[in-house]
């Protein structure tokens, strides 16, 4: 049994949506409803009533319920407690990263910071935007870097917690460069000849903003998924192979396009949606630990 289960079954508990439950755990709707069934295995009895509208739980799902929020919270309170013992580690400034930022964005800019402030000893826990968050708001990182978009902001109070802006990032269409260095795949297709698409998968925070991007498009993009995954990475290496036509952060396909192994695939800024690279903590009068590191990198970040 994993406790991402009970979080997941603690969230469709207080949504009673199998569909939005999915979208605010950063999964794909088959996946949350197979991790449900696999908590009902585990337990060997029905929890969901799936035959009413909206989803409500079955008599043992109320019970279980209830326990699965004690176990949580125990889970917790014991890793805050574990927390409390660390003595050693105080000068190890500890990030929460989505997997995208974390592969392109984090290298880069922590050498900047190292460059123009001083060296900085770093954890850094890769995960999906949701989980990141939730790493955030239960204390066990320090700092959480993430996309921000109007569209799609993160769900985080604004009494609690502050940010500052770290820059910019552009979402935008590549492909892969033919032998005369022009993209094997352009938009917009058509419904005759569609352009083969490697998508996010539909819970994934990118595949979101490239929701948003399709949506303001203004016309039919003419996409033909042929292929999904979570992580940007992924999709570049099947752009890379000639696969298809991948959405990409800039920053994840700077040496690419510098070696014209990848190249954009739309007409200059179309196509495109600009997001903010946003940093984040809890508010020192609200913080749980507060570590001199920390706070000398925030007001360092906080200066420039």
């Amino acid at each position: 049994m994993e406790t991402k289960w009970l979080e997941d079954f603690v969230s469709l508990a207080e949504t009673r949506s199998f569909s939005r439950s999915a979208q605010l755990r950063h999964v794909t709707q088959p996946a949350f409803s197979r991790r449900i069934q696999a908590l009902e295995a585990w337990t060997g009895i029905d929890l969901v009533d799936r035959s009413a509208y909206p989803t409500r739980l079955t008599p043992a799902g109320e019970t279980f319920h209830a326990q699965a929020l004690e176990i949580l919270d125990a889970l917790q309170a014991t890793r805050n407690l574990m927390r409390s013992h660390q003595v050693a580690g105080q000068d190890m400034v500890e990030f929460a990263v989505p997997h995208t930022l974390a592969f392109t964005f984090f290298p880069h800019w922590l050498m900047e910071v190292r460059q123009r402030f001083k060296a900085v000893k770093t954890r850094l826990t890769a995960l999906n935007v949701h989980d990141a968050v939730l790493r955030l708001t239960e204390g066990g990182c320090d700092l959480l870097i993430a996309y921000h978009h109007p569209s799609l902001p993160l769900q985080l109070s604004a009494d609690r917690y502050e940010m500052l802006s770290l820059g910019t990032e552009t979402l935008a269409p590549y492909a892969k460069a033919d032998a005369d260095g022009r993209p094997l795949f352009g938009l917009p297709g058509s419904a005759a000849a569609p352009v083969p698409f490697l998508s996010y998968a539909s819970g994934a925070y990118m595949g979101r903003l490239v929701d948003v991007i399709v949506k303001q498009a203004g016309q039919p993009l003419g996409l033909d998924p042929i292929y999904e995954t979570d992580m940007a990475e992924g999709l570049k290496a099947m752009a890379l192979e000639g696969h298809g036509l991948a959405f990409l952060p800039h920053s994840s396909v700077r040496k690419e396009l510098k070696g014209r192994r990848l190249v954009p695939a739309a007409a200059a800024w179309a196509f495109t949606l600009t997001m903010e690279v946003r940093i984040y903590r809890e508010r020192p009068e609200a913080a749980r630990k507060l570590k001199p590191a920390v706070q000398a990198l925030w007001d360092f970040l906080g200066s420039v």
